[in-house]
């Protein structure tokens, strides 16, 4: 019987990165950063998005993966000049239900219900309405490559009244390669469409990062840039950057 190597470890930890709902948990640490918001083109923001991924074993035959996104906002001169807010905004929490085998063509699949909680700390950092919809995932990996798309979509259910409703579509196409030093190059969008404002933002992300070790703690780290395609009205525009940090915690 072969010995499992540091190599075949590594190799496997990086493909379970590049799968959303695999078996790993792990915390990334997500830094955007984007220009071009407000009436005049001129705030920017900085959001991190903390995003801790916990998988948990139903039975022999199912998982349930949980996805948080809490994003930490500071953002300056919107939406207007000489305005800003800095604090937490609303927290998108996923729920995936996935076999714990994938089917027998290879695909690698998960579908759940998804929320949105009212928790901004700032009424500017957050949309003021608690919301639900599905979510759901599907992926195939082979060899090096990852590919699959990402999806949901929200409907508010409750929150300020004065506030506009939320009803808003979610997708994120993804490719991911892996080198054999354990680099990996990323591809995504994470588009978003506004059914009441009828309005897209498209964010288009590369990204490269590395698999290491720093004492005993695994680690991906690295970064790369974003293109917005489109955005909504007083959204950002141009070149963005993204900086990334995950946490792995192998079993």
């Amino acid at each position: 019987m072969p010995l499992y190597t540091q190599a075949d470890e590594a190799e496997d930890l990086a493909k379970q990165l590049a799968n959303p709902i695999s078996s790993l948990i792990s915390v990334p640490i997500q830094i955007n950063y984007d220009e071009g918001y407000g009436a005049t083109g001129d705030g920017s923001v900085w959001r991190t998005n903390i995003q801790p991924v916990i998988p948990i074993s139903l039975n022999s035959e199912w998982n349930l993966v949980s996805r948080t996104i809490l994003p930490v906002i500071d953002q300056n001169d919107v939406p207007a000049p000489g305005l800003g807010e800095s604090g937490i905004g609303d927290i998108v929490q996923s729920f995936f239900f996935s076999p714990v085998e994938p089917t027998e063509g290879g695909i690698i699949w998960g579908a759940g219900p998804v929320f949105l909680l009212d928790s901004a700390s700032e009424t500017q950092l957050g949309a003021g309405k608690w919301g639900i919809g599905p979510t759901g995932v599907a992926l195939k990996q082979t060899g090096p490559w990852t590919y699959g798309a990402l999806a949901n979509h929200i409907w508010s259910v409750g929150g300020d009244s004065t506030r506009p409703d939320v009803n808003a579509t979610f997708l994120q196409p993804f490719v991911a390669y892996i080198t054999p030093t354990k680099t990996t190059f990323s591809l995504n969008t994470e588009s978003t469409y506004d059914w009441e404002s009828k309005q897209w933002s498209v964010p288009i992300n590369l990204t490269a990062t590395q698999l290491i070790k720093v004492g005993n703690q695994m680690m991906s780290v690295g970064g790369g840039l974003r293109y917005w395609a489109d955005s909504a009205a007083g959204g950002p525009d141009d070149w963005g950057l993204r900086l990334i940090v995950t946490f792995l915690f192998p079993r």
